[in-house]
């Protein structure tokens, strides 16, 4: 397995669309980066947020998740309670080749701030936006940046494409749209 390069993200993203919209090169002025790297890609985060509160005291349970138990906003500048969370998604929506695997970091600018970024990894064969997850684990409030960089995207190449992909068996995130939450 190896991680692939600027020139091979480029081509599939160009040509077969494995991501859009697409940034050809690491954007900064001013703000937190975005775009191709040398063997990755920095997604950004869009203006739709997902702020956990817990206003009606509720148990966070995956197999019971509760919509109420977050506050929509969709904004320039996202603020997270001190340590709490917020779910969010990439601008750039996503076809995972069926012989690459995606692993995903967050941007060192949030975790220098006690931000962390939680993605699991893209599927071969999965497509749609990301669901981000920002934690803040400091005793202060935090800001996101919409429309900026929040994550970094490395891609694995198999030794041959899988056997099952995502979309063969008919991942319960297949093709979400904007911020998705938990799935039984």
């Amino acid at each position: 397995m190896s991680v692939l390069s600027d020139r091979w993200i480029r081509e599939a993203a160009l040509n077969q669309g494995m991501i859009e919209p697409f940034v050809e090169r690491q954007t900064r002025g001013g703000c937190i980066s975005y775009g191709l790297s040398s063997y990755g890609y920095d997604a950004r985060v869009a203006d739709e947020f997902k702020i956990f509160t817990n206003v009606d005291s509720a148990v966070v349970d995956p197999k019971d998740f509760q919509a109420n138990s977050f506050v929509d906003r969709k904004t320039d500048v996202c603020v997270i309670p001190p340590n709490s969370f917020a779910l969010a998604r990439t601008v750039e929506y996503f076809r995972i080749p069926r012989d690459v695997l995606v692993i995903c970091l967050g941007k060192s600018t949030y975790a220098r701030c006690g931000i962390i970024v939680n993605v699991t990894p893209l599927e071969p064969g999965w497509e749609g936006h990301v669901t981000l997850e920002f934690s803040n684990t400091t005793p202060l409030p935090a800001r996101i940046y919409a429309n900026e960089g929040a994550c970094q995207f490395l891609f694995l190449k198999g030794n041959e494409p899988c056997e099952v992909s995502y979309a063969d068996r008919a991942g319960k995130y297949m093709g979400q749209r904007g911020v998705t939450l938990p799935r039984l």
